[in-house]
């Protein structure tokens, strides 16, 4: 099979704006395309193959002529460039411009997102989420990127604290380790075992494996 060229894109587009009003023209100075329509400021638009920093960078130098500034890429087939599709229709609308697709084997134009200011939305829930796993993680243990075990979480902290319990203790009531370890979550994580290192040797109470031994002398150094 052939391998497309930006060239294609251009025809699709060109009758799309047209059907709008604009007047169009490609290869103008730097710009992939330029439309007019009355006395309104120009549209730019920008062909690439796919999403590319090259095709970003370029719609960025021409926010420097106009605000209506689209990045457009043929559209694909299957899950993979839908999802690289909606990852790069918010990256565009954070940069204020446009994004258009063209299914190629039809013509059929689609715009995903116009040019404009971008206003993020804050989530409430993910700024809670990202203050519980801070207050959760004890001290720095990542400082200056992963640590020799990869990255630290404050759940594997814990999970740790309840083995270092068990390794001192013996088998012991998850109320137990949950009171003493300073470990809120110590039952639920000794039961989910999601590293191998708890097993359940009687109505809720722990021990502690062959791999949690391992495990701690593994992580003696968080």
């Amino acid at each position: 099979m052939t391998k497309p060229k930006e060239t294609a894109l251009y025809p699709p587009i060109k009758a799309y704006l047209e059907g709008q009003d604009y007047t169009v023209k490609g290869e103008v100075g730097a710009a992939d395309i330029v439309a007019r329509r009355a006395d309104e400021p120009p549209l730019i638009v920008e062909l690439k193959l796919g999403f590319s920093l090259s095709l970003f960078h370029q719609g960025v130098a021409r926010l420097a002529v106009s605000d209506h500034v689209y990045l457009a890429v043929p559209n694909k087939p299957g899950k993979p460039f839908q999802r690289a599709l909606k990852d790069n229709v918010k990256l565009a609308r954070r940069l204020g411009l446009g994004v258009i697709t063209v299914r190629l084997r039809d013509g059929h134009v689609e715009v995903h997102a116009d040019p404009g200011p971008y206003a993020p939305r804050k989530s409430k829930r993910k700024a809670a989420q990202l203050l519980r796993a801070f207050d959760r993680l004890q001290g720095d243990p990542n400082a200056g990127g992963a640590t020799r075990h990869g990255i630290i979480t404050g759940y594997r902290q814990d999970a740790l604290r309840c083995a270092r319990f068990l390794a001192v203790h013996g088998p012991s009531k998850g109320a137990k380790v949950k009171e003493w370890a300073e470990v809120p979550d110590a039952t639920r994580i000794m039961a989910a075992d999601h590293y191998g290192w708890f097993c359940r040797v009687s109505r809720g109470i722990y021990d502690l494996t062959a791999a949690g031994r391992q495990g701690l002398a593994d992580y003696g150094d968080v």
